[in-house]
C-alpha cells in the first residue's frame, strides 16, 4: 500500500543500521582476539568488518516502474538493503612486542587484530546518529497519518 511505503523506506534504513551497530559491537568486541580463524593450521588474528549497503533503486525494473507510474515493493525510493559483511582484508595487522604471549612468533612478536577502537567509536556514533535521524522521521510520518486520520471525522 503506498501510504506505508515511506514508513517501509525508514525501517529499512532501521534494520540496515541496527545491523550495523552490530558488527561494530562485534568489532570492538574482538579488539584483542589473536585466535579468530584458523589459515593453514595456523591461527590469524580477527579481522575487521564492515557492512556494505546500497539503495535498493538501483535496478532497471524499478526505474521503468517509476516511469510507467506502477506500484510496485521494489519501486524507487523503497529504501536500503545490505549487501554483504565483509572482512577488511586490506589494513595490515597491528604487530605488538609481547614474547610472552602465547601466539607470539619466533621474534617475540604477535599480531593483532586490524581494529581501531576509535574509528570503531566513530562508527558508532555515525550509525547511532542515523538510526536516531530515521527513528525521527518514522514518528513523523506517524504522525502525519495519524493526523490524516482525523481528518475523516
Amino acid at each position: 500500500m503506498a501510504i506505508f511505503s515511506s514508513m517501509n523506506t525508514t525501517a529499512s534504513a532501521l534494520t540496515a543500521q541496527r545491523l550495523r551497530m552490530d558488527v561494530i559491537s562485534s568489532n570492538m568486541a574482538n579488539a584483542e582476539t589473536t585466535r579468530g580463524e584458523i589459515i593453514d593450521g595456523k591461527w590469524q588474528p580477527y579481522k575487521r568488518k564492515s557492512v556494505v549497503m546500497s539503495p535498493k533503486e538501483n535496478q532497471f525494473s524499478s526505474f521503468l516502474n517509476k516511469a510507467m507510474n506502477t506500484r510496485d515493493s521494489n519501486s524507487v525510493g523503497s529504501g536500503v538493503k545490505v549487501l554483504s559483511i565483509e572482512e577488511d582484508a586490506e589494513t595490515p595487522f597491528k604487530m605488538v612486542y609481547d614474547p610472552n604471549h602465547p601466539d607470539a612468533d619466533d621474534e617475540g612478536y604477535v599480531k593483532l587484530p586490524n581494529v581501531d577502537p576509535l574509528r570503531e567509536m566513530v562508527d558508532l556514533i555515525s550509525a547511532t546518529r542515523s538510526y536516531e535521524a530515521n527513528v525521527t522521521v518514522f514518528n513523523a510520518n506517524k504522525a502525519i497519518l495519524m493526523k490524516s486520520l482525523e481528518i475523516g471525522k
